[in-house]
């Protein structure tokens, strides 16, 4: 199915077309809504007072990206969050003079509110002292979270073995710009799933339940076989103890050609005010791509409510929602 002739169905019509590896919270009482835009030269923000009102919210730009050098290209996936002290974003950028040095960078606002107050540049996120690996190739996808009164950085990096593969990585945050830990390899893609034209585990984000800590993230590269995984730790154990965590031998979310979704991955969870979990993510409505997938513009954000079994999300294009 190509672009022009795509299949409309009642599941694939977004919520925010044109917006790619997006992220929504609840946070203070407000909605806030940034993504990708297809240009990969700034940082947008939403708000409203619902979470219907992010579809048609004024979109505003906090940041641009520099002419060159540093935060000059590809500009990708911020994050959003309250960290102790304040607001602060979360991307990826690269250099115009070498595209693909993507490293993960830090805005903090110089105010109370987001929206309007200036955003200062806090630089490349700082690894730990005796950390020598951490951020010393392609590193992308950041998403922090916070367990019992611990702060924790997850994030997508590359690594030489033979042909460059994407892992997950984790390490313990001292403050909102600082590792406090070395990394500890998370995930690599080991199932075929995970490999689909490149070997890739990126897109993290975490949701705490009571019992769990749960982990889902994206695979392959972004064409019609990108789709989502799942992690998972009992609560009461400890994120940086590798051997607590569980991984799914199987994709959670995956292109589904009768409902006319393509390509789903770079999900985000959040809860509303009654404590029901939701999840934020991309696709497409078709599966033609003409050229690079990468620079196709429409990846669209859609938003899903999320059941649980046994303690563990279920994801269904069925529960997509309408708003």
């Amino acid at each position: 199915m190509n672009q022009e002739n795509y299949l409309k169905t009642k599941w694939n019509q977004p919520l925010i077309p044109q917006r790619a590896d997006p992220y929504i919270q609840l946070i203070r009482g407000r909605w806030y809504f940034t993504a990708s835009v297809p240009a990969y030269d700034r940082i947008v923000l939403r708000c409203s007072d619902t979470l219907r009102g992010l579809k048609d919210a004024q979109e505003v730009t906090v940041w641009m990206r520099h002419e060159h050098g540093p935060m000059s290209q590809h500009i990708w996936a911020p994050e959003l969050h309250y960290v102790k002290d304040g607001w602060y974003l979360y991307f990826a950028a690269g250099e115009r003079e070498d595209i693909w040095k993507i490293r993960p960078w830090v805005l903090k606002c110089t105010g109370e509110d987001p929206m309007k107050d200036p955003w200062e540049e806090m630089g490349m996120l700082t690894r730990a002292g005796d950390d020598t690996f951490s951020f010393e190739d392609f590193s992308l996808d950041m998403t922090v979270f916070e367990h019992r009164g611990e702060w924790y950085a997850v994030w997508a990096e590359k690594v030489s073995v033979g042909k460059k593969i994407s892992n997950l990585y984790i390490a313990r945050m001292k403050d909102a710009c600082t590792l406090d830990t070395p990394q500890m390899l998370l995930t690599s893609p080991t199932y075929p799933w995970e490999r689909h034209g490149f070997w890739v585990n990126e897109g993290p984000t975490v949701l705490e339940t009571e019992k769990r800590l749960i982990l889902t993230y994206s695979a392959s590269d972004t064409s019609p076989a990108y789709c989502m995984g799942m992690m998972w730790m009992d609560a009461e154990a400890d994120p940086m103890d590798i051997s607590a965590w569980h991984k799914v031998n199987h994709p959670v979310l995956q292109t589904d050609e009768e409902k006319g979704m393509y390509g789903p991955g770079h999900n985000t969870f959040f809860r509303d005010a009654q404590g029901n979990v939701y999840t934020s993510y991309h696709a497409r409505n078709y599966d033609e791509i003409v050229g690079d997938p990468l620079y196709d513009p429409n990846r669209h954000t859609y938003v899903m409510k999320v059941d649980f079994e046994n303690g563990l999300p279920v994801f269904s294009y069925d529960r997509n929602l309408n708003l």
